[in-house]
Formats: C-alpha cells, structure tokens, sequence
C-alpha cells in the first residue's frame, strides 16, 4: 500500500514538476507575473514560450474565474482579439499559392460588391493595402462596436465611410479592411472564415481547443472570464459577440495552443518540418509593407526603435533583435503575440482584463531574460506611462471645463431631444428620456447625456452592470436645428480626422383613420390663382396635388400637420375655424410660408 502511495506522489510531484517552469533563464518568473497581477489588480494571465521547437513554458497563473478563485491552466480559453488578424491574413497565403490572388491587384476585382466613398479607392485598394493598414481610411470602429448586423451589412457600409488620407500615404488601422480580407477568403474558396482557419491554419497546427466565436468560448470545458479593473477593484464584464466583425479579431485561444501558432512563425512557416504556410508569404507577412510612424528612442527607452507593418505584423528594433508582434484587445481581455525571427523565440501572453499593459510588461521581461539583456524595470516603465495618460485626461478636462459658456440654456424642451437618429453607415442612436435625465443607446453603448453650453450635450459612456461613467471619453454632440425650428439631427464626433457623424432625427409619425382624413380632402386655392387639390389615394394616404408639379404623398406627424414624403423640411399644415372646419391648409417650406384657403 506504501509502494502505491509514494509512487502515486512521485507521478503527481513530476507532473507539478513539468508544469512548472523549468529553463534557469526563467526561475522566478512565476512569483514576478503573480506579484504583477496584484500589482495591476488582474484576475488572470495565460503564457506560452517556444524556443526554435520547444515549448518552455505554457503555463496559466491567477484565475479563470475571480469569484469562485477557479485558476487559470495551460487549457484555458482566452479572446486573443487583435492577434486574430494574423490568422486572417494567413488565409489569403492559400489562393495566392494556387494563383487565384494577385495581392496588388484591385480587390474589387475579386470582390466587387465592396465599394468605397470614391473611385480612387474603388479602382486601386489592392489585397496587400488592406493587409498593411494604407487605404486611406480610419477606423470607423464604432460603425461595428456592438451593432447587432452581419457580415454582409458590415461590408455594405464600408461606401460610407470617409478617408483621411491618399491611398498608400499613410497607415491607419482599420479592423473592416480584415473583415473584408476573411470575405475575400471566402469567396475566393467558397468556404466560411470560421472553415477556413480551423482547416488550414488549427488543424494542422493541432490547435484543438481554439474556436471563432464568443458563443462556442463559453461552451467550452476551460475558458475565462472577462474582466476589468475600477478603483483597484477585479470587476466581471460581459462577454462581447463580435462575430460580424469576425476576421478582424474573434479568435479565443490558449496557451498550450497559441504555442504552436508562435512556434509555426518561429521556423519559417513550417510546423513539425511540415509547410504550413508558403516562404513566398512568410517572407512578405514579416517584412516592412508600411512605415506606421515614428517610435523614436527616448532616454527612458534607448534601444527600441522604428515602426512599421507587415501583414497583420508590428515590427521593430527591440534592443538589438527583430521583433514582430501585434496586440488584442476585446472586451475584457487584452493579449500579445510576438516573435523574434533571427532568435527562434516565441512568446504569447493574454490576461482576462480590459485594456491592460500586463502582457507587454510580460513579454519583454521574458525576452529580455531569454536573451540575456540588462534588465530593465518593464512594470515601472507602464506605470509611469499609465499615470502619465491620466494626468493628461485630468488636464484635459480642467481645459474643457474653461471653454464651457455657463449660464446657457438648450434651445428645445428636454422631450424634443429624444427620438431614433440614423446614419446610412453608422446605424441608429436612440435618446430616451429617464427620471428626467436623457440616455444615449448606440449599438452594445449606453450614454448618460448631459447639458454641456447651448446646443451641444456631453455624451458620456457608462456601464449600467459596473455603474461606471467615463467622463474622461465624453464626446460633445451637437443637435441642429432647421428653418421650421425643430430638432433635424445630431453630429457626434465618433471618427478623429474626419467630419462629424450627422444622425438625422427620425419624423415619428401618427396613426390617422380614412375617416378622419376625409375631412381635408378638397380644393385650396394659393394667390396667383394656383389650385391645390387634396384627396385620398387608395385605403389610407393623403395626396396633395399642386397645378403645373406633381402629387406629393402627405405624412402624418402631428394633428392636422403633414409632412411631405419627398421633401425634407416641407410640410402641410391645415387651418380650423372655431367651428372644428378646415378653412385653409398652409404649405411651411424653408422659403417661407404660402397659404392657401379651401374653396366652397
């Protein structure tokens, strides 16, 4: 019974003894990641090391689930976000091995329902623009964040979307220009993204627990909360389905599989001596298509240098070595992918927080170990960035609050703000009104919107679960009036660079029966002598007919007010008499008022 015992300790002291870390460049790295985490006030973080075609470390640490203290382990799902876009841009390695894809051949060839706001980019876009991040457009980011859309519609309103700069004269980053990258994949294959990376790029690299989706993250047996951090406090956040957006950042991985992802790139390509992806695009996807703009060496940081892009790749100088990396970031996860090409090293760190330094704390002090470098307090450096950043939101809002005009009043009643806005490429925004205070509701974002000086409002996000208000990212929004007076429409500054989003107010219109449209059916006679003549057109619609023009189909609005279906800002308004009678209809048009009296 002894002999059984001790050789079932032994079993589980060498299975504690493989998890741990092992190569002496990284002793003590376990007690420095969870100090980090405390220090940070993170849940969780998952880690994977390769070195040419050995992992040295796949290891969780911290929890999965910070309520119930579940620990993270090598197994653990984890959104990868942003680092998705590598895989993404591997896809298209594929069709352009087989010839089928030209990378400098216009897109719109291949995919010619993708239009954009011009034909300079309609005629040019190549493949390999889209890739680098230099078509000319921005993010646009909030056109997608949360809208409850598909793939298709997402592709559709690219047209709308205004540029910033000249094809190829500047990089911008641009999460649509790799949803349309997983598009092309698939009509180029006839195969869904979702197929694709699971077939050509998991498979292969025995990726078996990473998925696409958020919906099939929390069916799996081990997967991790989201999480962020609010006065020092781990706070739960809700999982984000990105699904439409897919190819630009919806990938959840692990440790034990993002090793092989890293080790895949570490050898060239090749994953246990077998080609995955072709030299012909390795060598591209890791070599400068765009310079993304200056990183200058600092006193601070002396020995980390220039910035460009590949495909789907970040590369710089890192004191010395070639690195390539790309970050992930997606509602309460923040990830990194990295590799060092001429050292055959790998390195992969996720944390379940929202927009956190940590796996770049992470990453350079394992590679500054790995590679022997002087040591450098990487955990101090972030710090000083962070308290840097808010010092100037603080700034910012003490400069916001000088220009502010007090003592102003809004031009409408606090009912006439709240309605259902519309962009053809960024959606629907509805105010609301509760407890007297308006709410914004914008895709997956809520607003509290408070009066800032005359017309302009201050649209502040919040978290109703967290009840959190980020006053630091308040947008001013203007609502604009037409020549009649009312509330038109309401530009908010969603997309830096360009000019503000205008959202037109939506007419609610009024229910109003054949019986009662009866009673302004007639002739209107307007100085000159010009005939109106007003009736009803099959069951239920008011059609105003003008001598010498056209009928104009009449809109419900208000009692005895219409609007004209065609025309915006020109509408019919019908004239009572003590005795209930219409007497005469007034057509209010921005050039002014022309009335005319019914006939008897």
């Amino acid at each position: 019974m002894k002999k059984i015992f001790f050789l079932c300790l032994a079993v589980l002291l060498l299975q504690s003894a493989t998890a741990q870390t092992t190569d002496k460049r990284l002793a003590g790295l376990d007690t420095f990641i969870n100090r980090i985490l405390k220090e940070w006030s993170a849940a969780g973080v998952t880690v994977a090391v390769v070195e040419k075609n050995k992992v040295i470390l796949a290891k969780g640490f911290g929890y999965k689930d910070y309520e119930n203290k579940v620990p993270v382990t090598e197994n653990t799902l984890f959104a990868i976000g942003s680092c998705t876009k590598a895989f993404t841009s591997s896809l298209l390695a594929f069709p352009m091995k087989e010839g089928k894809l030209d990378l400098d051949k216009p897109v719109t060839q291949y995919l010619p329902e993708l239009r954009f706001v011009d034909d300079e980019l309609n005629n040019n876009v190549t493949a390999r623009d889209m890739m680098s991040h230099r078509t000319g457009l921005p993010r646009h980011d909030l056109a997608w964040y949360g809208a409850p859309t598909k793939r298709d519609s997402l592709i559709y309103i690219i047209r709308y979307f205004e540029k910033t700069a000249p094809l190829r004269r500047l990089w911008q980053y641009n999460n649509f220009m790799f949803l349309t990258q997983g598009v092309l994949a698939e009509k180029l294959s006839g195969k869904s993204w979702e197929t694709l990376v699971k077939e050509q790029l998991f498979t292969p690299l025995n990726m078996t627990s990473s998925n696409t989706s958020m919906n099939d993250h929390v069916k799996a047996a081990d997967y991790s909360f989201g999480y962020t951090e609010n006065n020092g406090k781990v706070m739960k956040m809700k999982f984000k389905n990105i699904d439409a957006i897919g190819p630009a950042g919806s990938i959840n991985s692990n440790a034990k599989d993002m090793a092989n992802w890293v080790m895949m790139w570490v050898n060239g390509g090749k994953f246990n001596g077998k080609e995955i992806l072709p030299a012909s695009y390795y060598n591209q996807a890791i070599s400068s298509q765009m310079v993304t703009g200056a990183l200058l060496p600092t006193k601070e940081i002396p020995d980390v240098f220039f910035s460009n892009y590949g495909f789907a790749w970040f590369l710089a100088n890192y004191r010395g070595h070639y690195r390539v990396e790309h970050g992930g970031n997606i509602d309460g996860f923040s990830s990194n992918t990295s590799f060092y090409p001429t050292d055959s090293i790998g390195i992969f760190v996720s944390v379940n927080q929202n927009g956190s330094p940590i796996p770049g704390i992470i990453r350079n002090t394992i590679i500054d170990r790995l590679l022997g470098l002087k040591y450098r307090d990487w955990q101090r450096t972030q710090k000083n960035a962070v308290d840097k950043a808010k010092a100037a939101a603080k700034e910012k809002l003490k400069a916001d609050s000088t220009q502010r005009k007090l003592g102003t009043r809004p031009t409408h009643t606090i009912t006439e703000y709240t309605g259902t806005f519309t962009n053809e490429g960024y959606g629907t925004l509805k105010i609301d009104l509760q407890k007297d205070s308006l709410i914004g509701k914008y895709n997956g974002l809520n607003f509290k919107i408070k009066h800032y000086h005359f017309n302009y409002f201050n649209f502040i996000p919040y978290d109703e679960e967290l009840g959190t208000a980020e006053e630091d990212d308040a947008m001013k929004g203007q609502f604009n009036i037409n020549l009649k007076g009312e509330i038109e429409s309401l530009s908010l500054p969603l997309q830096p660079g360009v000019k503000d989003i205008v959202f037109t107010k939506k007419v609610e219109t009024i229910d109003v029966s054949k019986a009662d449209l009866e009673k302004y059916v007639g002739e209107y006679e307007l100085p000159g002598p010009t005939l109106v003549k007003v009736y009803i057109k099959g069951e239920n619609t008011l059609i105003a007919f003008v001598t010498g023009q056209t009928d104009y189909e009449l809109v419900p609005v208000k009692p005895d007010l219409f609007n004209l279906k065609i025309a915006a800002g020109y509408s019919v308004r019908f004239e009572k008499n003590d005795a209930g009678e219409i007497i005469a209809l007034s057509f209010l048009q921005p050039n002014g008022t022309f009335k005319a009296t019914r006939k008897k």
